[in-house]
């Protein structure tokens, strides 16, 4: 296994050319190891989503390298990072992004469809879809659509799809951002529950209440590493 599941070196992006060019990111290196809880923060503009674009392997840097996992995505095709993001990268979104003429079960059973690599039969990816939604206290909403569910409990299926496919890496976008204050602490919780179990999270946020539930806080600022603390969480976790 690696030493770190994601290592980042001189990471720039720039968009444009000239002298209208957007440097977002300026040379970034970080690493972040298996079993990490991270929250990267930042002003807008400061290259937090532009840094978790790449990291999600949605877009690519302009230079550097990005070791994810073991495997250097650096210079892959789209098609190829696609591959990738399918095999190691579980994506929450501020939106949910659910599609709402299927129900719970079936938005979360969606990964599965695309794993090409996949070898299980219809019924086992009914299974681990719902027993993924039972682990995330939904087990009783299987056949709901999403209008028929709160904020809370679309975006806790949207977080059993993002686990669905067992990912290396779980990155979430503003997890809270369109959520009421309980709903937002219940998610937090339920992703300190994973984080207890193994998983590696790396989540955006603006709100520094919601970056102090994270082991770990990278501050971004014109495309530059500001800051990057510990916060006081499990030390094995960074």
């Amino acid at each position: 296994m690696a030493d770190y599941l994601i290592e980042v070196a001189g990471l720039s992006k720039v968009y444009g050319m000239g002298d209208v060019a957007v440097h977002a990111l300026r040379a970034v290196d970080m690493q972040v190891k298996a079993g990490a809880f991270v929250a990267i923060m930042g002003p807008s503009g400061s290259g937090k989503s532009t840094l978790m674009n790449i990291l999600g392997c949605l877009d690519r840097a302009t230079s550097g390298r990005y070791v994810l996992d073991g495997e250097d995505v650096s210079r892959l095709s789209k098609n190829a990072l696609a591959g990738v993001r399918n095999r190691k990268i579980g994506f929450v979104f501020q939106s949910y992004n659910l599609l709402p003429r299927l129900t719970a079960v079936k938005n979360v059973l969606l990964p599965l469809l695309y794993n090409r690599n996949g070898h299980l039969t219809e019924r086992e990816c009914y299974e681990r879809a719902a027993d993924v939604l039972e682990a995330v206290g939904l087990g009783d909403r299987l056949h709901h659509r999403p209008n028929e569910l709160s904020g809370g409990e679309q975006q806790r299926v949207a977080i059993a799809r993002a686990l669905v496919n067992r990912p290396a890496i779980l990155l979430a976008d503003e997890p809270t951002g369109n959520l009421d204050t309980q709903s937002g602490e219940e998610i937090m919780q339920l992703l300190h529950q994973l984080h207890a179990g193994g998983a590696t999270i790396v989540m955006v946020t603006h709100d520094p209440e919601v970056s102090m539930h994270a082991g770990r806080i990278i501050h971004l600022r014109d495309g530059l590493i500001a800051s990057d603390e510990r916060n006081g969480q499990e030390e094995k976790a960074q």
